[in-house]
């Protein structure tokens, strides 16, 4: 699904100064574990689609943290390469999110 939307690293900095991301780490339990972004959450790809599923309090349970709502803006989703972070963009888009995109990986590290 070509054009799914991305978002660079000096947007991502601007939209985290201004409490206005939510990030959502898509790799693995482990990974996340030896370091993520400060304040993501942890949702492995495998994960997402019947997380992005669940009941609010489901969620709520699993997580620790609170279910996106289908129209929340800036969702951005994340992984290492860039990848599971397009997976996981697509995916939440085919459950109908609207307010989504992934971290561009080329975005100027």
């Amino acid at each position: 699904m070509a054009g799914a939307p991305t978002v660079s690293l000096p947007e991502l900095r601007s939209l985290l100064a201004s409490g206005r991301a939510r990030l959502i780490d898509v790799r693995s339990r482990e990974e996340a574990a030896a370091g993520t972004i400060p304040g993501a959450l942890n949702i492995p790809v495998s994960e997402l689609e019947s997380a992005l599923q669940m009941e609010p309090a489901a969620f709520q349970a699993l997580y620790s943290a609170e279910k996106p709502k289908r129209d929340d803006e800036n969702l951005i989703f994340f992984c290492q390469m860039g990848k599971r972070g397009l997976q996981a963009t697509q995916l939440a888009q085919g459950l109908g999110y609207t307010g989504y995109g992934e971290v561009s990986p080329a975005g100027g590290d």
